[in-house]
């Protein structure tokens, strides 16, 4: 006999557990299975961006992650002992009515795991470590998969987010399209040192060695060790291994590190799948797209994923059409197209400074199905409300439901929770009708009724 549930998640990382997340305020049945017996360890993707921090803000998880999360302090570069620049990745920002959170804050994803891990946990799920999914069949009513603990699932959908190497990608036959640069090798991991500051990201240059760096890792008392790799060299992944490494292009004596907690070597890779949909499975994060780590845009970019898909599921799962999933593909594979283009840019300048453009707050729906007359980010801010008084839009977002802005009686919107309408005291945007989409996007923004009901009823 099958154990059965609507949403079954392959992959306990940024992405899946995001989407777990997300389902389970929904109130929708979900599963997520990890392969690894244990949460990782490792600091890997740092920094998030300013519109995921929007994301944890919806999701409930915002208050943890900023009391331990800072801002990059500030870069020194060492040419061998010498220092020869000092510098910000980003620019320093306040705050706006607009934008709370104005810069990238650094918080190892070890952390930021853990901190989704136990919203799910006080949502009523949990992550099956040590489950690994070892195969899935696929009809016109859902999926069957077997996991590694020999227990057999029976889901409405599938979702992978099992990581660059896809074992469900790779079994669908989608194409994985793009390039592995062999000549761009690293060596990262998390380790304690002595002697150093931690407040500045230390790197050091050496020419015909190369560059290593260290990042002072936020509310904690180790660095992250980044070190570009010679042709040919493949360092031990141990602590005696990443001492030479050090050594060999910092040139310095007083800093010694003194324990490897954990460490990858790393290659650039630069993929987008053909494809992010099959039948009842589909992709999401490094399962479809795969970034350099110059920039920070990958760990962000998968957890937009799980942040568009999470409430199409639930509508579709709760009666929508089915073809609203198509608009999944539609909507995030060109932002991850464009995403990737600016991380290999990125890599390709190396350069260590960092605009808005990387922010993520820009991007749009634009021109999409699900877009008439919207399609962009709605912004926070005071809004005045019919009443008199005035409210904070992000509150207004904030949890699973659309949300309506009716300058006027709003018409007749579906019972229940999914649609919360307000009053506002005038046309936001000039027309009548603003309704925002559960995941922060401008959806319709219309003076007509009808077209409104139109579009309720299409999503």
């Amino acid at each position: 006999m099958h154990e059965t549930t609507d949403v079954l998640i392959a992959g306990a990382g940024p992405t899946g557990l995001t989407l777990a997340v997300d389902l389970a305020r929904r109130g929708v049945a979900c599963r997520i299975v990890e392969q690894a017996p244990e949460p990782a360890a490792g600091s890997k993707g740092k920094g998030l961006q300013p519109r995921t921090l929007e994301v944890f803000d919806d999701l409930g998880v915002i208050g943890p992650i900023l009391a331990a999360a800072t801002p990059y302090p500030p870069l020194r570069v060492r040419m061998g002992r010498v220092p020869v620049w000092q510098a910000r990745m980003h620019r320093p920002a306040e705050a706006t009515d607009a934008v709370p959170y104005p810069t990238v804050l650094m918080h190892p994803q070890w952390r930021t795991e853990a901190v989704l891990r136990e919203r799910l946990t006080e949502l009523g799920g949990k992550v099956e470590q040590g489950a690994a999914l070892t195969g899935f069949e696929q009809d016109a009513d859902g999926v069957t998969a077997g996991l590694g603990t020999g227990e057999t699932v029976r889901a409405r959908y599938l979702v992978a987010a099992d990581g660059g190497r896809s074992p469900v990608r790779k079994a669908l036959g989608i194409g994985f399209a793009g390039e592995t640069r062999e000549e761009q090798r690293m060596a990262l991991g998390d380790v304690r040192a002595e002697g150093l500051d931690r407040d500045h990201i230390h790197v050091w240059v050496r020419p015909g060695k190369g560059t290593v760096a260290l990042y002072p890792m936020a509310g904690t008392d180790t660095f992250q060790i980044l070190a570009t790799l010679k042709p040919g060299e493949t360092p031990e992944q141990t602590l005696p291994g990443y001492q030479r490494v050090f050594a060999e292009r910092s040139m310095l004596r007083r800093v010694r590190l003194t324990e490897l907690l954990w460490s990858s070597l790393y290659r650039v890779n630069i993929r987008l799948a053909d494809r992010y949909r099959s039948g009842r499975v589909l992709l999401a994060g490094d399962a479809v797209h795969v970034h350099p780590p110059a920039g920070g845009q990958g760990l962000n970019t998968g957890v937009q994923d799980a942040y568009n898909l999470g409430w199409k599921l639930a509508r579709v799962l709760s009666g929508a059409p089915e073809t609203l999933l198509d608009t999944y593909e539609e909507e995030r594979r060109p932002v991850a197209a464009r995403v990737l283009g600016l991380s290999a840019d990125l890599a390709g300048k190396k350069s260590y400074k960092r605009d808005e453009e990387t922010y993520q707050l820009s991007l749009s729906y634009r021109g999409g199905s699900l877009a008439r007359r919207g399609g962009d980010r709605m912004p926070d801010g005071p809004l005045p409300l019919a009443d008199g008084t005035r409210a904070r839009v992000f509150d207004l977002l904030r949890g699973p439901h659309f949300t309506l802005l009716s300058a006027g009686l709003a018409p007749h919107v579906p019972a229940g929770p999914e649609v919360r309408a307000y009053e506002v005291a005038e046309p936001y945007g000039g027309e009548r009708y603003t309704l925002v989409r559960p995941d922060g996007y401008v959806g319709i923004s219309t003076s007509s009724a009808d077209e409104l009901a139109a579009y309720l009823a299409m999503v």
